[in-house]
């Protein structure tokens, strides 16, 4: 509960302090675009769990549906809290109590982070360079790194990394890493999900009277990856909207940019909100119940 109290206080923080200019971009675009937008980042969200869930049942550890809900969506609350350890140590612990070893669950969880990275840059590097020069210019090593992000992820790679870094750790290597059918099913949920985020962004340039879904899905996916990888910016705040500022250009008007991308950052937010809520109120569901679905979960 600490970490949902912190997390709540940065995120306030965060959206009071553009306040003024936050406001004038909600109420400046149409309510049903919004709720639209809303719905496609909660479900873009989803897929992300799932592709989390997947890896860590990939590793050894399969998790039932609604455990696999409270500790991701719980833990990514951290992201809104400044530094760039506290999902990725939140995940870890709340994953133990599931009896996820530490260690599974770091590896899970950075390779999680990786794909995401990896697919991300995918996505902008087939997208942008159609439809953005100018943030094709101006962020063009994130394009570069696509392939190379990619060719990381083959299972052989990544088990040979994961080994590497638990020996440096002084931690036992893993006795299970990700397959090539677990990293397939990894790539296809994270895509999932950037292509949705790509739906909330596109309904929100509609709103703004612009067009193009493909700009829209890759100006957003170059944004996000930008902001992750930038790890001073809680949550990617500020390098995620002058992203997508910037990508945005060549179908909106002079300003609508901005609004889209303060817009988004409201929309994603309480998309991260809402399904934390819904965790924490998993939370408290009956123990027994968890072990029925851990069994379940077991003989998938």
């Amino acid at each position: 509960m600490a970490l949902v109290v912190v997390a709540l206080v940065f995120c306030v923080y965060g959206l009071a302090s553009r306040w003024d200019e936050t406001r004038h971009a909600v109420t400046a675009l149409s309510w049903p675009y919004i709720g639209a937008a809303l719905v496609a980042g909660l479900l873009g969200l989803g897929a992300w769990m799932l592709a989390w869930r997947s890896l860590l049942a990939g590793m050894g550890s399969p998790l039932p549906l609604r455990a696999a809900v409270r500790i991701y969506f719980v833990s990514q609350l951290g992201k809104y809290i400044p530094g760039s350890v506290w999902a990725l140590v939140a995940q870890m612990e709340l994953a133990k109590e599931h009896h996820v070893p530490r260690q599974r669950g770091a590896s899970a969880a950075l390779l999680a982070m990786a794909t995401t990275i990896a697919t991300g840059c995918a996505v902008a590097a087939v997208t942008l360079p159609l439809t953005s020069a100018d943030a094709t210019h101006r962020y063009w090593w994130l394009l570069v790194l696509a392939p190379i992000f990619l060719a990381l992820l083959h299972p052989r790679i990544v088990a040979f990394a994961l080994d590497r870094a638990l020996r440096l750790a002084r931690r036992q290597p893993l006795a299970r890493t990700a397959g090539l059918g677990t990293m397939v099913l990894t790539v296809a949920w994270t895509t999932l999900g950037w292509l949705l985020f790509g739906v909330h962004a596109w309904l929100l340039v509609r709103a703004a009277g612009g067009s193009g879904f493909f700009l829209a899905t890759g100006a957003y996916a170059l944004a996000f990856t930008a902001g992750f990888l930038v790890i001073i910016a809680p949550g990617g705040v500020g390098v995620r909207e002058a992203a997508l500022t910037v990508a945005l250009g060549p179908v909106l008007a002079s300003g609508a940019p901005l609004v889209v991308a303060l817009a988004s950052r409201v929309v994603m937010t309480v998309a991260d909100l809402a399904w934390a809520g819904a965790a924490v109120l998993l939370g408290s569901r009956h123990p027994a119940v968890d072990e029925v679905e851990a069994a379940a979960a077991q003989s998938e």
